[in-house]
């Protein structure tokens, strides 16, 4: 299997015990995480700026409380980051015909970034594979968790 992206709310589940999507998250990593995981500043970012957001639990942690914790998980030995390597024009053309709003750009790169890295993109938004042009591409681009 090739090195999943994971998104932020991935992340977010996996790594927060209070998510909702907690449980899942870790059956799936469980299952999974040996064939190969990633995150990207993108995700890593959104991971940090999200669970040290009071807004988003009133047990939020400090930023350097959160990079701690984000970095004692990205030792882990099937993790590869991938560096934002392709630019934004670039990663998003091939969806940009499906794009219907502004929340959905980041979707569209970290799908992007997830193709030229010949990987696919964990997520828990069923939503996401309504980016591709071809239904027939969602099984090699997203894993739907």
């Amino acid at each position: 299997m090739t090195a999943v992206l994971l998104d932020a709310n991935v992340l977010i589940a996996l790594l927060w015990p209070a998510h909702e999507g907690h449980k899942r998250a870790q059956s799936w990593f469980g299952q999974n995480a040996g064939a190969g995981w990633a995150t990207c500043p993108f995700t890593q970012a959104a991971f940090v700026r999200i669970v040290s957001n009071p807004a988003f639990s009133r047990d939020a942690v400090t930023p350097k409380e959160a990079v701690n914790l984000l970095a004692a998980n990205v030792r882990h030995k099937a993790h590869q980051f991938w560096a934002d390597e392709i630019d934004l024009v670039t990663a998003v053309w091939p969806f940009a015909g499906r794009l219907s709003g502004h929340q959905q750009v980041t979707d569209a790169y970290l799908l992007g970034l997830a193709r030229h890295k010949k990987g696919k993109l964990g997520t828990m938004d069923r939503t996401v594979a309504e980016l591709l042009p071809d239904k027939s591409m969602e099984g090699n681009l997203v894993v739907v968790i």
